[in-house]
Parts: C-alpha cells; sequence; structure tokens
C-alpha cells in the first residue's frame, strides 16, 4: 500500500499547532485574570497582560523549540486581522463631530510627539527601531499601535516588549494623575475629554481617566481617542513608503540590487475599509458588538506571542534610556494637549 503523504498545508499547520495552542493559552489566561477584576489588575487591559503572562511563561518554564513556528504566525496573522477589526469601532461621523480644532490638536499631537521622540532617541542613544516602537505607542493608541508599527520597523521582540511596558507604565500614570490635574485646572468636560483622549496612551486608559470627570468628559474623550485610532492607518503607510523610499536609496547609492523589499503594511487598508463600512450603514447592528471581542482576542493572541518569544535578559540589556525616552514623550504630549486644550476652552 502507498503511503499517504501529507498536504504541504496539514504539515504546515501540524508544525504551527504547538506553538499556536501555546499562544492560545497565554491569551486565555490573560482574559482569565483580567476578569477576576483583581485590586491593581481591573484597569490593566487583556493585551498587556498577555504579554506579561508569555514573558513569565518564556522566562521560567521556558519556549519549546517546537512551538516556534506557531508563536511566528501569532505575530502575522492574527495580529493584522485584529487591527482591520478595529476599524469597526469608530466612524468617519465621529470623527468629525470633535470640531476642525479638535483635529488639529489630535493631529499636532500625534505628529509633534512622533518626529521629536524620533529626535530625542537619537540624542540619548536609543536605537532607531525602538525609538519609532515608542513614538508611534505614545502617539496613537499604544500596544495596537506598536504592533502594527513593528510590521514596518521589524524590530525584535524585546524592543516591542520594551516599547510597550514604557507606555503601559506612563498610560498608567496618566490614568489616575488626569482626572486630578483636571479638577485643579477647572478644565469643562469637552476640554478635559479632548486632552485625556488626544494625550493618553490605551483606549481603555482612556476610558477609565475620561468617565471619572463624568459621562459628558468620558464620551468625548473615548471619540477623541478613536480619531486617534483612525489617525494609525495614514501613519503606518507613510512610514511603509518611507522606508521603500530609504531602500530605494541605498540600492541606487550601492548600485547593486538589495534582496528583499521593505515593506507596505497593506492590511491597513483593510482597516480603512471598515472604518468606511461602519459608518455606511450596511452593516447589521449586532456586528460591532461581535467584532470588537474577537479584534481584541486576536491582538491578546499577537502580544501573547511577543511575550513567549522576549528574553528578560536582553530586555535588560537596553538600558534605562528608552524609560527616559518613553517619559519625555509622555511629558511633551501630555503638557502641549493641555495647553491646547486651555487655549480652547478659552
Amino acid at each position: 500500500m502507498t503511503p499517504v503523504t501529507p498536504s504541504p498545508q496539514a504539515s504546515g499547520l501540524a508544525r504551527q499547532l504547538p506553538g499556536l495552542l501555546l499562544a492560545v493559552g497565554v491569551a486565555a489566561a490573560a482574559f482569565g485574570v483580567r476578569a477576576l477584576e483583581l485590586p491593581g489588575l481591573s484597569k490593566i487591559s487583556p493585551l498587556m497582560l498577555a504579554i506579561v503572562i508569555g514573558m513569565v511563561v518564556r522566562n521560567t518554564v521556558g519556549r519549546p523549540e517546537s512551538a516556534r513556528s506557531g508563536i511566528a504566525m501569532c505575530l502575522r496573522r492574527p495580529l493584522r486581522t485584529g487591527i482591520v477589526l478595529l476599524g469597526l469601532q469608530v466612524t468617519l461621523a465621529e470623527i468629525l463631530g470633535i470640531g476642525v480644532v479638535g483635529l488639529a490638536i489630535l493631529a499636532f499631537a500625534l505628529l509633534g510627539t512622533f518626529f521629536l521622540t524620533q529626535w530625542l532617541g537619537v540624542r540619548l542613544g536609543v536605537r532607531p527601531g525602538l525609538a519609532t516602537l515608542i513614538a508611534t505607542g505614545t502617539g496613537i493608541c499604544g500596544a495596537s499601535a506598536i504592533v502594527a508599527a513593528n510590521t514596518v520597523v521589524r524590530d525584535d521582540e524585546e524592543a516591542v516588549a520594551y516599547a510597550l511596558a514604557t507606555v503601559t507604565l506612563f498610560g498608567t500614570i496618566a490614568m489616575f494623575a488626569y482626572p486630578v490635574i483636571g479638577g485643579l485646572l477647572d478644565l469643562d468636560a469637552r476640554s478635559y475629554g479632548l486632552w485625556t483622549g488626544a494625550s493618553v496612551h490605551e483606549v481603555a486608559q482612556v476610558v477609565a481617566a475620561g468617565f471619572a470627570r463624568g459621562e459628558v468628559a468620558g464620551e468625548f474623550a473615548t471619540v477623541a481617542k478613536l480619531a486617534r485610532v483612525l489617525m494609525l492607518a495614514p501613519l503606518i503607510i507613510g512610514m511603509g513608503l518611507w522606508a521603500r523610499r530609504q531602500l530605494a536609496r541605498r540600492t541606487d547609492a550601492n548600485s547593486t540590487e538589495i534582496q528583499g523589499h521593505a515593506p507596505m503594511p497593506w492590511f491597513v487598508f483593510g482597516f480603512l475599509g471598515m472604518v468606511v463600512l461602519s459608518g455606511s450603514g450596511w452593516l447589521p447592528v449586532e456586528a460591532k458588538p461581535i467584532a470588537a471581542p474577537i479584534a481584541q482576542a486576536l491582538l491578546a493572541l499577537a502580544l501573547a506571542a511577543v511575550g513567549l518569544e522576549t528574553d528578560v535578559r536582553k530586555l535588560i540589556a537596553q538600558g534605562w534610556q528608552p524609560l527616559a525616552l518613553g517619559a519625555l514623550a509622555t511629558v511633551f504630549i501630555a503638557s502641549s494637549t493641555l495647553a491646547l486644550a486651555l487655549l480652547w476652552q478659552g
């Protein structure tokens, strides 16, 4: 009898299954811990918990070699699908409701933070890839922006983990500090909401800080934050185009053909398509509540994979400079948007 040869697809799935199951287990544990609502953890996103649990597993019991292929797969397909589904959480009408001045403040916060962080990174000796990840995470939306930007930057898992730790730390500080500062400065609901949405790192942190000052402030902060999330698409596309341009320049300068190509994050166009679909009226009402947890689960799976690939010893070797860079970036985006929000209120 002639032996049956498994198809390439089946063989590939068999190789990926151990790593996939391990990452799924870590992501599930993150949601389980979050559901317990333990003191100090109730405001932490499952995405952050996924990378922390993954890192604990990697650096205590280790990561089996057989899991490498599946973990690598989780860093690609689930991540991109999750980001595409994020587009269903915002509509163009909601974004335009912020107004021209509000949108201008958001654009300034993003661009100013992104380029200043890159400049400061050079001065502090932070390598460009890590500086870009910190800039993107601080300027846009924390974890989702960092992992999306890394599809272009293509830095290692330790850089992703360091950037995530940095924005989580300073975003958490902001989450508790903003309601106090907003009260001391007597910011009205819309100005406070705009400031919070324009500068706090993670969506969950924005919701917590925004609604701490009332329903109107919370709703305005959430919409402002979602507008920042929408800006992820043009930024990542621009980064991809810049990478291609730089590659073309190096190719011309060396007069030789460089193998490979600079990445273009095509999945971002899927994100934009979902934004258009979200506000088109064609989408069933039930779709958005279903898509939101699916997107979060897929992103948690990707971040679990990041954690499983992160060696803490290499993370420590990065030094204090990236942490200082994250602090400076946070101070800039918080202070500049606060000044603009005060002017807007006045």
